[in-house]
Parts: C-alpha cells; structure tokens; sequence
C-alpha cells in the first residue's frame, strides 16, 4: 500500500465529507480522479482531482457552506483550487467571507450558464 501525501489525503477528506453532507449525498456526485498516470513502478495513480457533478437542487451557496465547513475542520486549512468546465477558476486559500463569496459567485455563474461539473 502506498503511503498518500497531505494533499491527497485532504483530498478524500473532502470527498468523504461530500458524501456525508446529506444535500451533496443527494444532488451531487463527487468523484475521485487522477490528472496524469502513475509513473512506471508505482502502486497506483496519485488523487489530485475531485470532479463534482452537480444537480439542480443543490445551490452553489450549499456547496460553499459545505467546502467551507469542512476546511475549518482541519488543522491547516488546505488551499482549494475549484475549476469550472469553461476553465473558469477560484483558489481558496484563506478562510475569509470573501473567499466563499468568490466561490458561490463562481458555481452560481456555472449554474446559470448551464455548466453542471465543477473539479476541486
């Protein structure tokens, strides 16, 4: 078994912590994801994606209070980068009112143009 770095680690965090919130359990599918294959002789691809597809009952404000409570579990606040399939983006690095302001304007702008896929 290969040993899993900090952010990977954090990575599943927030994939389990979606799949425990009962609104993204109901109208989101995270899902985990390897942005390039493992390199010859490793145990399996390294986790840097979660893809997220998003339903019309959840909000982008139920999924940054989500996000948001879930960095404030942790003892070092990761840094986010959330990416829109357009190739929009936000990072969230900090814990500001504003960073979860960036992000419901970023999924709710997502939403309105049709976009239903967000990745972190």
């Amino acid at each position: 078994m290969r040993c899993l770095d900090r952010s990977e680690r954090e990575l599943r965090a927030l994939h389990d912590w979606l799949l425990l919130d009962a609104a993204a359990r109901r109208w989101a599918r995270p899902s985990l994801h390897a942005s390039r294959s493992a390199p010859p002789g490793a145990q399996g691809d390294v986790v840097d994606l979660l893809s997220l597809v998003i339903g019309s009952g959840f909000n982008a404000a139920s999924l940054a209070l989500s996000v948001m409570a879930w960095r404030g579990t942790r003892p070092q606040p990761p840094t986010i980068t959330f990416q829109r399939p357009d190739g929009q983006s936000v990072t969230i690095s900090g814990s500001s009112p504003d960073e979860a302001r960036r992000l419901i304007e970023l999924l709710a702008d997502g939403a309105e143009n049709g976009d239903d896929d967000s990745s972190a």
